[in-house]
C-alpha cells in the first residue's frame, strides 16, 4: 500500500529538517549523557534518572523516525503554483466570518503543518477542505462538527 504524501510548505520542509537536525546532533548526545551518568550511579533496577532518560531517548527515536518517514513521503508546494485567484495549500485567505462579525486569516497548509494558534489550518480540516477551490466574492457555508460556519472569501494571496 502506498505511504500518504504529506503536503508541506517550503517554510514547513525547513521547520521539519531542522527539527530532525537538532534531534540527531543535539538531542540524541544529551540524553546519552544522561543515561551514562545514571548509569554511573549503580544499581539500574532501582535509577529513576536512567529509566527517565530511557523514556526521553525512545521519545526521541521515536520522533525522528516519525519525521523521517514524513520528509520521505513530502510533496514541497511551489510558492509560485499557488494562485492569488483560487484557494489551494499555500494560500493565505481572508474571509469574513458572518458568525462571529470579524474578518479572519487563514493559511491553508498540509496536515503536518496545522497550528490553529498561528491560522494555520490543515487542507484536510473541515475548514480547509471546504475553502479550497474557492475564489474572492464566494459565499461559503462549511459543515464543522460544531455546527455550519458562513463565509465570504475577501482575499487571497500567496
Amino acid at each position: 500500500m502506498p505511504e500518504k504524501k504529506v503536503v508541506l510548505t517550503y517554510e514547513g520542509l525547513k521547520k521539519m529538517e531542522d527539527e530532525l537536525e537538532e534531534l540527531k546532533t543535539v538531542r540524541r548526545k544529551e540524553v546519552a549523557e544522561k543515561i551514562k551518568e545514571a548509569r554511573g550511579q549503580g544499581d539500574l533496577s532501582e535509577n529513576a534518572e536512567y529509566d527517565a532518560a530511557k523514556e526521553e531517548q525512545g521519545e526521541i527515536e521515536s520522533r525522528i523516525a516519525v519525521l523521517e518517514k514524513m520528509l520521505r513521503n513530502a510533496e514541497v508546494i511551489d510558492d509560485e503554483e499557488v494562485s492569488s485567484d483560487i484557494i489551494s495549500v499555500g494560500s493565505r485567505v481572508k474571509v469574513y466570518d458572518n458568525d462571529f462579525d470579524e474578518e479572519v486569516l487563514y493559511t491553508i497548509v498540509g496536515s503536518a503543518e496545522a497550528d490553529p494558534m498561528e491560522n494555520k489550518i490543515s487542507n484536510e480540516s473541515p475548514v480547509g477542505r471546504g475553502l479550497l477551490g474557492h475564489k474572492i466574492g464566494d459565499e461559503i457555508t462549511i459543515e464543522t462538527p460544531d455546527g455550519e460556519i458562513m463565509f465570504r472569501v475577501l482575499d487571497i494571496s500567496k
